[in-house]
């Protein structure tokens, strides 16, 4: 029987334990908690999806079932939280943040759906003040309401009651946007010896979000000698109903534009007509019915 060298079978096991050692290293699986360099991306329809013990997708990004691309995150409940997209409206790409209720989710912070430049919700109220000229004998129209504040919804809503004695009364309805002119947004005639009821909507035209907008309600009789009275029962600014509610962009330059980043306000100059005094106390006139008559 020939000889083998010790050494060649000593190199033998040394070439076997290698290979056992290599066999193990390619059957461990490695570490994936850690992404040091590069991206990961997701397309094709696919998500990325984060999902607890029990089922709950808590985060998902990603093309979702309606066709666009978003962000979806839930709670650990299973409510919704914040949506990015994953709407009716795919174009859209609304940002919604959700209410904790279980049985009738409803975005509590979003965006408009159909104004890309203007909040949705939550709904603010509009800065409108009493003056002393809120019940007036004039007849030439006189400020009853009156106040200014940033625009921050795409359309404004106004309800007013107005009482005027005999011979009747007007009413006229004002915005004046900083830097442009006013703009009559209604104006209509009360009937004598009742409470003459209008609801005003008006879409912001031409403004941009944060810029300062003035409202005036302005009211007359039209018989010397009479009486007219006009009472706010509520002003808002609120998110659009449908598409027809969106307003139009407005030309922008870039003057304007840095105005209505800042939302500093009208600015004060010496062309500036004197603010209406507002009403310090309540007045009553006998000439007048109460509302609730």
């Amino acid at each position: 029987m020939a000889a083998i060298p010790l050494d060649l079978l000593d190199r033998i096991r040394e070439l076997e334990r290698k290979v056992r050692e290599l066999t193990g290293r390619a059957n461990m699986r490695p570490a994936l908690d850690q992404i040091l360099h590069g991206d990961i991306t997701i397309g094709e329809g696919g998500q990325l999806i984060a999902q607890t013990p029990e089922g709950v997708a808590t985060f998902k990004v990603g093309q979702t079932p309606q066709g666009d691309w978003g962000v979806f995150v839930r709670r650990a409940s299973g409510t919704r939280a914040l949506t990015v997209g994953d709407d009716v409206l795919e174009e859209d790409q609304m940002i919604r943040i959700w209410s904790r209720d279980k049985e009738r989710p409803t975005p509590i912070l979003m965006d408009d759906a159909f104004s890309d430049r203007f909040l949705g919700r939550p709904m603010l109220p509009m800065q409108l003040h009493p003056t002393e000229r809120q019940n007036t004998p004039q007849t030439t129209y006189q400020p009853a309401w009156w106040g200014s504040g940033p625009a921050t919804h795409a359309v404004a809503e106004i309800e007013l009651y107005t009482y005027a004695n005999t011979g009747g009364g007007q009413v006229k309805v004002t915005m004046k946007p900083e830097g442009g002119t006013a703009i009559t947004v209604a104006e209509y005639d009360c009937p004598a010896g009742t409470w003459t009821n209008k609801f005003i909507t008006q879409p912001m035209h031409d403004v941009e979000f944060m810029q300062w907008v003035e409202w005036t309600v302005e009211h007359r009789n039209k018989e010397a000698g009479r009486d007219i009275e006009t009472r706010l029962y509520s002003a808002l600014y609120r998110h659009t109903y449908t598409p027809d509610e969106a307003p139009r962009v407005p030309t922008r330059t870039p003057t304007a534009a840095a105005t209505a980043q800042q939302g500093t306000g009208p600015a004060v100059s010496e062309t500036t007509p004197a603010e209406p005094k507002l009403l310090d106390s309540v007045r009553t006139t006998s000439g007048l019915r109460t509302i609730d008559d």
